[in-house]
């Protein structure tokens, strides 16, 4: 009896605990796979291929907030692998970035999410030089001549910097590019030291970095992306006699993060001024660039500040690696902006320009016709408020394949319009003629003054008092 009792007691007790340890077990399992290793999946019981997938079909202007669910989350937000999955899912979003200024004060950036219509502000660029180097590079302005020449290229510079105290406003004169997904600041006075430095902007670790400096200190230069580099002509720089124009251009590899050396521009028109006088008096400067056609398009000017001469322009190949003569065409007619500087945009392919009106407080978009090699107007007038004291009055974008123009109202919010100028024209006709079958008439509609069947605002922003100064567009 003892030993049946105890057989059976056995028995009893070793099936049903056995039982109860294998759902234990299996339960321990799942807990451990999920939530318990020093490596949790970002989405539990789910493959982190599938989460990727997941994470990958967001938008982007959700990421802020997702960072915040745990560090597994956050290290895969920011990491390559989620938006190397989005480019081939085919969900890259296309975002527009404007950088402002405001007088002594640090540059500040903004992201507007077009398709949300929502702001996000970019983290501070850091600091460029000590104070130290500031006041040397300060006193080196007084000092400052052309070289050759017995006219001070201080005065001339000092007419277009200290008018806005310029010279105490960090990065005065950078240039702005935005290649392989990241943007580039570059060169720029800081309190009148030209720079070479370049900073870089990374929207997938939404911060700042300092990368390979530029071959040349640059201020004023300009810039513009092909074959998925970034070009950068012309400009200032200080010399060992004084501030120079200069006539050389680099090229920068995303991949390889290192600056070439490119042939320099000719200034071929600027050769053949009649006399010595206006060749010391009238430097060359390149007031624009443009990737247009498989080439870069660099208009240029001979100016003695504030007076600028259109002289055309030239054109690189970097097939042949050499640079001709612009279109006579494309040269005379490209508009100008405050400055004596000259900007455009490439939109589908199309090279369009805003040429300002006989209205201080309007202006009309022209498209570049290659086969004419002339400008024509394709859209009737945007409205562009009246800052005679603005460096940008307005500033152009190609956004998700339609013209944008970013401007300030009279309250300096800024604006953000857009236009699709293939719905608006079907026919082009010569920027010189007074009557186009592609204008619209304007009708004044609410408080903004727009054609809403040509214009519309997407969206606007508080701006204060600062001051537009450049905008690219990012797709990641």
């Amino acid at each position: 009896m003892g030993a049946f009792l105890s057989s059976n007691y056995s028995r009893a007790g070793t099936s049903e605990p056995l039982e109860v340890s294998q759902n234990e077990t299996c339960k321990r399992q799942k807990l451990s796979t999920c939530l318990c290793d020093e490596n949790p999946r970002l989405i539990p019981c789910l493959p982190d291929e599938v989460s990727y997938q997941i994470l990958a079909r967001v938008p982007r202007i959700n990421y802020l907030n997702a960072r915040l669910v745990s560090r597994s989350w956050k290290a895969s937000i920011m990491s390559s692998e989620l938006f190397n999955i989005r480019k081939e899912l085919g969900t890259t979003e296309e975002w527009l970035y404007i950088l402002t200024k405001k007088e002594r004060d640090k540059p500040l950036w903004y992201a507007l999410d077009p398709l949300s219509r929502r702001w996000l502000r970019l983290p501070p660029m850091p600091n460029v030089t000590s104070e130290d180097e500031s006041r040397k590079g300060l006193n080196g302005l007084r000092m400052w001549n052309v070289v050759g020449s017995s006219i001070k290229i201080a005065d001339v510079i000092r007419g277009w910097l200290v008018r806005k105290d310029a010279l105490d406003s960090p990065l005065c004169g950078c240039a702005i590019g935005a290649v392989n997904g990241c943007l580039y600041v570059l060169g720029g006075f800081s309190r009148a030291s030209a720079l070479r430095c370049v900073w870089q902007y990374n929207p997938v670790l939404n911060s700042w970095s300092e990368v390979c400096p530029m071959l040349t200190a640059r201020a004023y230069c300009k810039t513009g992306i092909l074959n998925n580099k970034l070009y950068v002509v012309g400009g200032v720089t200080r010399g060992p006699g004084g501030l120079t124009p200069l006539q050389s251009a680099e090229v920068f590899d995303s991949h390889t993060g290192i600056w070439s050396q490119m042939p320099s521009m000719p200034f071929s028109k600027a050769q053949v001024l009649p006399t010595a006088f206006l060749a010391d008096l009238l430097k060359p400067i390149a007031t624009g660039l443009t990737s247009y056609r498989g080439r870069l398009f660099v208009p240029q000017s001979l100016y003695c500040w504030p007076f600028f001469v259109d002289v055309g322009g030239e054109v690189y190949d970097p097939e042949v690696n050499s640079w001709v003569e612009m279109p006579v065409g494309m040269g005379e007619g490209w508009p100008a902006r405050q400055a004596g500087m000259k900007l455009s945009v490439t939109v589908d392919g199309e090279l369009y320009a805003l040429d300002p009106s006989s209205s201080l407080e309007s202006a009309r978009v022209k498209v570049y016709d290659y086969q004419d090699d002339a400008w024509k107007f394709v859209v009737g007038e945007v409205p562009i408020p009246n800052f005679t004291d603005s460096e940008s009055p307005y500033l152009l974008a190609g956004l998700l394949g339609k013209l944008h123009v970013i401007t300030k109202d009279a309250n300096n919010n800024i604006l953000v319009l857009q236009t699709d100028v293939r719905n608006h024209c079907t026919s082009l006709s010569p920027a010189s003629s007074d009557n186009s079958s592609c204008m619209h008439s304007e009708s004044a509609e609410s408080a903004t003054g727009l054609d809403t069947d040509i214009w519309r605002v997407i969206a606007t922003r508080t701006a204060r008092c600062f001051e537009l100064v450049s905008c690219q567009t990012l797709s990641i």
